[in-house]
């Protein structure tokens, strides 16, 4: 063992990482290299792909500068929502920090681009556990239910495709909207690839090309070389402390897709007649545009982490979704506990790897919009931002935890051995079997 490597075994051992854990972590980053480089080369790609869009949109130091009030004439919220645009290759964009969350991102999309008497349908099965309320599956104030647009849903076959002969027959002279959820949400289900988003609107678009087909691209960008709205999405939606935020974007969230639907989209957010024109960006703007020139390195780092989460916990005989060797599609991992006290163990493992907040106890709570208890780990710069080291889960069956996040692998990396030390020492898990070491 060189020097270096001891130098860094001990520093991890100071940081509460007992020698069989690191060694267990370190055994399996050598199965891991050839992916890893993979991850860097897409990731080189995407970095130059948001360079460029930079470049041909003339982003220049004016930009920086942010304005007040109504934000007339803001070259550089302006100029940002031409590079979401180019990047995109989409004919419109609405980035903007009065977006709250990337549930309000959806929630404005689809209240803008529906109608009393439209239906929508989403084609993988139940949306994320926020979404029930914005579309009335659960009763809420201002829900679409309450404006008159229904809502059916065609779930996903048991391995996980799409029904294609159910969503032909759900298809109907009301279906306004087709909405298509990337990532898996609180399911234990396969993220779409965007090869897989493209045939499901292709298949839609055949039976009624009028349909818009909007994605929920949460956690879903940079993961990939393309993005939905590259293979015909007419909305792709997400939120800025998510992946394209790159960490440094405090608030905010984007709409992106054609003319008409991010207009309306602008419309319902600011007011009629007023639409884009307004909405000052205050001092948001160099956070955005230097969040977004690092997200594609941000990403894969997180990439990486979740992948060797992943095998780490594979190999203990846990399910994890996805398994540790197939394709990725956004930065998501889930490990299946089966017991509230895995969950638990877990996230408290994650918040003592925290750089912000580590003393802090993660406890589950009745956390507004969800339907059962969550628990929630993150220690992060921007609160609540999930492109940083975080992990939640409701505590319902299967007691699945999700983690995701990293600013740095590096970081991502030790949260992950801090999560299974918890385990360890909580006695979720009895230790590291002789064999794996």
């Amino acid at each position: 063992m060189s020097a270096q490597t001891t130098a860094i075994s001990s520093i991890y051992k100071d940081m509460g990482i007992s020698e069989e854990v690191y060694r267990y972590g370190e055994k399996m980053l050598e199965k891991l290299d050839a992916r890893f480089r993979r991850i860097d080369e897409t990731a080189e790609y995407n970095q130059l792909k948001v360079v460029k869009a930079m470049q041909d949109n003339k982003v220049s130091e004016a930009c920086l500068l942010g304005t007040t009030g109504y934000g007339y004439n803001d070259i550089g919220r302006d100029t940002l929502e031409a590079v979401y645009a180019s990047l995109f290759h989409a004919e419109s964009a609405l980035v903007r920090p009065q977006i709250t969350c990337g549930t309000h991102a959806l929630a404005l999309a689809l209240m803008s681009n529906l109608r009393p008497g439209d239906e929508l349908l989403s084609v993988v099965g139940k949306p994320y556990d926020t979404l029930e309320e914005v579309i009335g599956i659960r009763d809420s104030k201002g829900s679409l239910k309450e404006y008159g647009i229904s809502y059916r849903q065609v779930d996903l076959l048991e391995d996980g495709s799409f029904d294609y002969e159910g969503i032909r027959q759900a298809i109907n002279e009301r279906t306004r909207l087709v909405t298509i959820q990337r990532s898996k949400g609180y399911q234990t289900r396969p993220t779409l690839s965007v090869e897989r988003i493209r045939q499901v609107i292709a298949f839609v678009k055949e039976i009624k090309p009028e349909i818009i087909c909007m994605v929920d691209n949460c956690y879903g960008e940079f993961v990939e070389r393309i993005e939905p709205t590259d293979v015909g999405a007419d909305m792709c939606v997400g939120s800025l402390i998510k992946n394209p935020g790159g960490g440094l974007a405090p608030i905010g969230g984007y709409i992106v897709g054609k003319k008409e639907c991010v207009e309306n989209a602008a419309y319902r957010l600011t007011s009629p007649g007023l639409g884009k024109e307004v909405g000052a960006s205050l001092s948001a703007l160099p956070s955005f545009y230097q969040g977004l020139f690092l997200a594609p390195t941000v990403t894969a780092g997180a990439l990486k982490g979740a992948i060797f989460a992943a095998n780490l916990y594979e190999n203990l005989g846990f399910k994890v979704v996805p398994d540790g060797s197939e394709s990725r599609h956004d930065i998501i991992q889930a490990v299946e506990f089966g017991t509230p006290e895995g969950v638990i163990a877990f996230c408290e493992g994650i918040q003592a790897a925290a750089p912000v907040d580590s003393f802090v106890v993660p406890e589950p709570w009745d956390m507004p919009g969800y339907d059962s208890q969550v628990i929630m780990a993150a220690g992060a710069f921007v609160s609540g931002s999930s492109i940083e080291l975080s992990a939640d889960g409701p505590i319902k069956p299967p007691y699945a935890v999700y983690f995701q996040g990293g600013l740095t692998w590096q970081h991502a990396k030790f949260g992950i051995l801090k999560s299974l030390q918890h385990c360890i020492d909580k006695g979720v898990i009895p230790g590291i079997p002789a064999h794996l070491l």
